[in-house]
């Protein structure tokens, strides 16, 4: 799996929308033939992967809005999603 770490910058991939499903009352991650339904941090989380901000900027936002943000659990779930192809992660 491919490691994130606190200097990278992650954005959505191209082919990739991050919504709100009214139907399902929760934020989605929309991809060719595929949807994951998120929870309100990941969403939070995804709403910041803006290719400007680092990881470690992410990070600190998300501890400015939630208690006991643990920054290697942001780091693996931007991983996966950068394995599954959802984001893209690079330093620039």
């Amino acid at each position: 799996m491919q490691t994130v770490s606190d200097e990278d910058r992650p954005r959505l991939a191209p082919h990739v929308r991050l919504t709100f499903d009214p139907a399902r009352e929760r934020h989605v991650l929309l991809a060719p033939e595929a949807v994951s339904v998120l929870n309100g941090t990941g969403a939070t989380v995804l709403g910041l992967c803006d290719g400007q901000r680092t990881v470690a900027e992410i990070v600190a936002e998300l501890n400015g809005r939630y208690d006991g943000v643990v920054d290697d659990d942001v780091r693996f779930f931007l991983a996966r999603l950068a394995a599954r192809r959802c984001v893209e992660v690079g330093d620039g």
